[in-house]
């Protein structure tokens, strides 16, 4: 079979769930169960892989949605008992006092204090914790849900003290002895590559967050009010990525997004404080009445305006649940300390399932919903909560998993039988790496335009950087290879499109939405983070096609003109946009998308 036949039938799971879920709008939980009987059916007749294969896929894919949905419950469980403790109350106004303008909060919670839990524990939980924070001070539940995968993206491949680096480059790279002698080395040298690229792409995603919230979310349905805080949202790129690149070449990949969101937070919040380059009073943004908003835009997640039953509560007091996880998570995730080794001590393992070499296990203490919910029994009693308070946070935080569990129980096993379809009858490779192989026939020197997009696939199917790093990584390094380039560079591409492949990854898109109840809308979000993740793997793929090439094509060569091109694209909006706001002009009307 032709390897371009092979590559447009891998394409069928992931063009199942683009018809049905992108496309046609359907539900995750009604169009993942296609996609993973596709996944099923090519497995068994055009792969032929064994049926006890395909088995053992699933039920691990069952055992890693049960270890998702752990996590969800925790963060759900942590938000509740905040909500019931009255905690929410006090956090809202602290944010309000800070800034009542929403593209603020947005940036400071999502960008900032979602890159800080991202270096800290990665694997989707600054969703599990930033999503819910956003609710709870009062954004829709779908602009929560947008703007928490939007940032997925630059803190990404430094997240969970640099795994998606430190154990997905080194393990996809390990099957071949001879590209290094010292891979510790090798991998701090990528990762200086993958941070500068990062820094570079990542300038504009807190200036896509605000414009994509309120375009999609605002009263006026327009991107040049998001724009207007340009200067902010700018600002605050830079405040977390440039101590970001200094940390990946001084310390290495374990915590760049880690101190980089840490620091970026420090200084941003001094300076909002200050009311530096913040927006005037009389041009505070917020959403409309909750009255008028589109019924798609709320979960079931309801917040209730609960205060302290001793009438108020001291902010430090109201922070210190989400400070104990900052504190917990980074503590339990260093290597130098012996607590990792202890939590890891416990661990449930299912080996050889079917009789296969498939095995599949999960460390209950290690997990991050352990943590929300250890902080949950610790807020009991330091927020002093009535019993009955504390019972609705964990009936309400059970009913809200449970409405994420049909599309995760479809979602993770589909991704599992397409990763594990090799060593099957037919001789052929893993579905993802005929895929890989198709793409890489057809654009010749054009892949390092493309490796961005192939690791942003990756990580659309698998739900991982990591995962698409193992995938991907050695298949990236052979390819840069072939076509003459500097290899190294082209595996820095590859973790980059795989961070921000997280920004359309469907099972982080449903744990997100579940965390809110925002069940049933993932199509819609996909929808509206596909213009950013187009964005990022595009002009980071730009910057490292012209980076790799220069030396033969020189300067000026395609990457070097997309580039520009999107630079200059940026700053024609953003100075038409600051032209039109000093005539008080109106929004331009044929700017408006569907959502």
């Amino acid at each position: 079979m032709s390897t371009g036949v092979l590559a447009f039938l891998s394409l069928l799971p992931i063009l199942a769930v683009a018809i049905f879920l992108v496309g046609l709008r359907w539900p995750a939980s009604k169009a993942m169960p296609i996609s993973y009987f596709v996944a099923v059916v090519l497995a068994l007749f055009v792969w032929k892989v064994p049926g006890a294969n395909v088995a053992a896929a699933s039920v691990h894919g069952l055992v890693v949605a049960g270890t998702l949905l752990f996590i969800i419950f925790g963060a759900i469980l942590l938000l509740n008992t905040l909500q019931e403790s009255g905690g929410i109350k006090t956090i809202r106004q602290g944010f309000t006092d800070i800034s009542p303008d929403r593209r603020i909060q947005v940036i400071i919670i999502a960008w900032l204090f979602g890159s800080f839990i991202e270096g800290s524990a990665g694997f989707g939980t600054p969703a599990a914790v930033a999503v819910p924070l956003l609710v709870g001070l009062g954004f829709p539940a779908m602009a929560a849900v947008v703007a928490g995968m939007v940032i997925q993206s630059t803190p990404v491949s430094f997240g969970a003290v640099g795994t998606p680096i430190l154990v997905g480059i080194q393990t996809g790279l390990s099957a071949d002895s001879g590209i290094t002698n010292d891979m510790i080395s090798f991998l701090s040298m990528i990762g200086t590559k993958v941070a500068l690229l990062h820094m570079i792409a990542g300038t504009f995603v807190p200036l896509f967050v605000v414009a994509l919230m309120t375009k999609f979310f605002g009263k006026n349905k327009s991107f040049s009010e998001g724009i207007k805080v340009w200067k902010f949202a700018l600002f605050a790129s830079f405040a977390m990525t440039i101590p970001y690149i200094l940390v990946a070449n001084l310390l290495g990949p374990e915590f760049p997004s880690m101190i980089g969101g840490l620091i970026g937070l420090a200084i941003v919040v001094t300076a909002a404080k200050k009311g530096f380059l913040m927006p005037k009073s009389e041009e505070t943004w917020d959403f409309d009445e909750k009255s008028t908003w589109d019924p798609e835009w709320s979960g079931k997640l309801v917040m209730k305006d609960i205060s302290h039953k001793s009438g108020s509560m001291s902010m430090f007091l109201a922070w210190t649940p989400y400070i104990l996880v900052g504190v917990l998570l980074v503590l339990t995730r260093l290597k130098t300390l012996p607590i990792m080794g202890w939590l890891k001590s416990w661990k449930v393992s299912f080996e050889n399932l079917f009789g296969t070499e498939i095995s599949s296990s999960f460390e209950p203490l290690y997990l991050p919903g352990t943590i929300f919910i250890v902080v949950s029994l610790i807020t009991f009693f330091i927020h002093q909560m009535d019993g009955s308070a504390y019972k609705r946070a964990w009936v309400q935080s059970g009913k809200t998993m449970i409405a994420a569990s049909t599309a995760l129980v479809f979602t993770v096993p589909m991704v599992q039988v397409f990763l594990n379809s090799g060593g099957g009858a037919a001789g052929f490779e893993r579905m993802p790496i005929e895929l890989a192989n198709g793409v890489a026939a057809i654009t010749g020197d054009f892949w390092p335009l493309i490796s961005t997009f192939i690791g942003g696939l990756g990580a659309f199917i698998a739900g991982s950087n990591t995962v698409s790093n193992m995938m991907f990584s050695l298949f990236q390094y052979d390819v840069g290879s072939q076509i003459g380039v500097d290899p190294t560079w082209i595996v820095a591409l590859q973790a980059v499109g795989g961070a921000a492949g997280n920004m359309i990854c469907v099972h982080n898109v449903v744990a997100a939405s579940a965390v809110v109840g925002l069940v049933g809308k993932e199509g819609a979000v996909i929808r509206k983070t596909l213009l950013p993740f187009t964005y990022y793997a595009l002009f980071a793929g730009s910057i490292g096609y012209s980076i790799v090439w220069y030396s033969q094509k020189g300067i000026f060569n395609i990457g070097s003109f997309i580039a520009l091109a999107i630079v200059a694209t940026a700053i024609y909006i953003i100075t038409t946009n600051d032209k039109r706001s000093q005539f008080n002009l109106p929004p331009n009307p044929s700017a408006k998308l569907k959502g």
